[in-house]
């Protein structure tokens, strides 16, 4: 295979951790990073810097707060990855990130733990 057709199999994954005011957003490919608020303007915001290129959103269910913002990506047409929090977060201390971590750490945490395990979006 060559190389442009793995570029098509492994698209550029998001981290994103969910709080009940804000998105906290992860760029693999570049290590961009931003945050939103997790309403209607901030989920427009998101699919905006998300742009064009081929993703996948690896996130972790926050309650009532994330559904808005599944249900606006999945409008997007953009694909998704739930992560189990109680696999997410073994596998992050395991990986030595600590148990104690704010948002903005979450958000790479997030998107690392899919990559090696080969979550793919949902269907």
């Amino acid at each position: 295979m060559t190389s442009k057709g793995m570029e098509k199999m492994n698209p550029s994954t998001i981290g994103v951790d969910i709080s009940k005011d804000t998105l906290d957003a992860f760029r693999l490919r570049d290590g961009a990073s931003r945050r939103f608020a997790n309403d209607k303007a901030g989920h427009k915001a998101l699919i905006k810097w998300i742009g064009k290129e081929e993703v996948r959103v690896v996130f972790e269910p926050t309650g009532a707060y994330h559904r808005s913002f599944e249900q606006a990506l999945d409008r997007a047409g953009l694909p998704l990855v739930k992560v189990n929090p109680r696999q997410a977060r073994p596998l992050s201390q395991l990986k030595g990130c600590g148990s104690h971590r704010s948002a903005r750490q979450d958000g790479p945490s997030r998107r690392r733990s899919a990559r090696p395990h080969g979550c793919g979006p949902r269907p």
